[in-house]
């Protein structure tokens, strides 16, 4: 019988914790880290796997920043948060790497899929990660984790397209040496292919979008043509994920089996699935 977890795991604190840029790499033609730290970083614990935040940045002023409701998170405070005429932008985003010791305290890496404009930084986080500088001021909220570890960790499919490739890897760095399984990650340029931490067990198989073919289109070939894994779990584009979830659940894995979590949208007319 698959377990039947809860749908996230959250943490057992989430507060408002106002941080600043330490650093900003470009790592490829499509990913930036911004490497984050001070002010609050005490207060946040890492729980490993795919943990996300809410990411808030400023759009004008930084003071804005100190106005942030300090439960945004829940119905009136992000009532209250709508309401500031300077609110800061909020997205969520995954932590990519935590370092509990450096010569510097704890640091957050948080990596950026930049595809677009970006030349005004007040209207995406990709673009606030290209212009960024040490010191700049930032906020976050701790949301836990999607990938229930309680729905298994020694037999896995991970899919994802290359905005959920940050939580395949901190997903990847989180399990056990014993798992066994396959991740799979879309990216769209050869040189986006990172190198990332893993079980010798789990093939990290990379595939490079060609030209004209639809976001997810090869990711979801290859959750079409694999195994029956324990536990799936699929991020993405919302076509990718909608329609591995029905492949998977096709092949016969309960939905108690699989974590999922579409991180963006296409028009209907351009997704797969």
């Amino acid at each position: 019988m698959a377990v039947r977890a809860s749908a996230m795991v959250k943490p057992a604190r989430r507060t408002l914790l106002h941080l600043q840029v330490l650093r900003s790499t470009q790592l490829s033609p499509h990913f930036r880290r911004v490497t984050v730290g001070g002010g609050d970083i005490d207060g946040f614990t890492p729980m490993g796997f795919d943990q996300w935040f809410r990411l808030f940045l400023p759009t004008g002023n930084a003071a804005a920043l100190d106005r942030i409701p300090a439960k945004a998170h829940e119905t009136l405070g992000y009532l209250r948060y709508l309401a500031m005429s300077d609110r800061p932008l909020m997205r969520n985003y995954t932590v990519r790497g935590h370092r509990a010791l450096s010569t510097h305290g704890p640091q957050i890496d948080i990596d950026f899929v930049v595809h677009g404009p970006t030349d005004d930084p007040t209207r995406s986080a990709a673009a606030w990660a290209a212009h960024c500088s040490p010191g700049d001021r930032l906020a976050i909220i701790d949301e836990g984790i999607g990938f229930n570890p309680e729905r298994g960790v020694d037999d896995v499919l991970l899919v994802a397209d290359e905005t959920g490739l940050p939580a395949m890897s901190g997903i990847l760095a989180s399990l056990p040496a014993s798992a066994r399984g396959l991740a799979v990650c879309e990216v769209p340029d050869a040189e986006d292919r990172l190198e990332v931490e893993s079980p010798r067990g789990v093939e990290v198989r990379y595939l490079v979008r060609a030209h004209d073919t639809p976001v997810g289109q090869q990711a979801l070939s290859a959750v079409d043509g694999g195994g029956v894994p324990g536990h799936a779990w699929v991020a993405g584009e919302q076509g990718l994920v909608s329609g591995a979830r029905r492949a998977l659940v096709g092949r016969g894995l309960s939905t108690g089996q699989i974590s999922f979590c579409s991180y963006w949208k296409l028009p209907r007319h351009q997704r797969v699935g």
